[in-house]
């Protein structure tokens, strides 16, 4: 009876027309609805912070290297997940990222968590030779990071950039986009104080290479590896949490 119904159909073109346009209908009202309850479902986050200059240049520097995709940043609700890399990834985390770096490849481990987890030094030595600190890895090196100085001059056009599409970096952030990133792997020189000033007092000011003498891509890249998941402490008052938020003074 189903294969006499389907070969009347096909005959139809008028009907195969219109039941095309039905199934194609459910599917696209199935995708297009839940985004109608976009504010409802996206969870609420008062402490949420942007990206500083040298953040956003680490990622901008992220993804120019493809690390997205060998590396997801989407923790899903499953135990082994939450047991391995610590709570389950809120959509509120992603409010600032664009684009999102969720990713589905798992060549290597998930970052959604990375920050905090391992010291700046770890970092360091892992990009310059990987199995140095994780023998089996089969990832890249990037030691030219660490001799490549940081374009900042660059920076204030990409806050405003991310700033058209809804990120809310303010004029004055904007205006000492290059100063800040100086100023947050510099903690020595005045700059320092504005970026904190800006950011807030969470943000993680040092020399994220171990050199303060110049501003690195490796300056940038380590800075954003370890405000990954620091930048809203949502996600750790959900029952799934298994630890707690790392402190940012560790």
């Amino acid at each position: 009876m189903g294969e006499l119904f389907h070969r009347k159909l096909e005959r139809s073109a008028i009907g195969f027309m219109i039941a095309i346009i039905a199934a194609a209908s459910v599917g696209g009202i199935v995708e297009i609805a839940p985004l109608f309850t976009i504010p409802q479902t996206v969870e609420e986050a008062p402490d949420m912070r942007v990206y500083t200059p040298l953040e956003l240049a680490g990622r901008n520097i992220y993804v120019r290297e493809g690390c997205y995709a060998c590396h997801s940043q989407m923790i899903r609700t499953l135990r082994d997940e939450v047991e391995r890399y610590g709570p389950f990834s809120l959509a509120v985390e992603s409010k600032y990222d664009r684009p999102m770096l969720w990713g589905s490849k798992r060549t290597g481990p998930d970052l959604a968590r990375i920050g905090g987890k391992y010291s700046d030094l770890w970092h360091v030595t892992h990009l310059i030779n990987p199995r140095d600190v994780v023998p089996e890895s089969n990832m890249p090196a990037y030691r030219w990071l660490a001799r490549t100085p940081l374009n900042t001059e660059e920076l204030p056009l990409h806050l405003a950039a991310q700033r058209a599409l809804g990120v809310p970096y303010t004029e004055e952030m904007v205006e000492n986009a290059a100063l800040d990133a100086q100023g947050q792997a510099n903690p020595d020189t005045d700059a320092a104080a504005g970026a904190s000033k800006r950011y807030g007092k969470e943000t993680q000011i040092r020399a994220f290479d171990g050199v303060a003498t110049q501003v690195t891509e490796m300056d940038a890249l380590v800075a954003y590896l370890q405000v990954l998941g620091r930048l809203t402490s949502a996600a750790y008052g959900t029952s799934a949490a298994s630890e707690q938020k790392p402190d940012p003074k560790d």
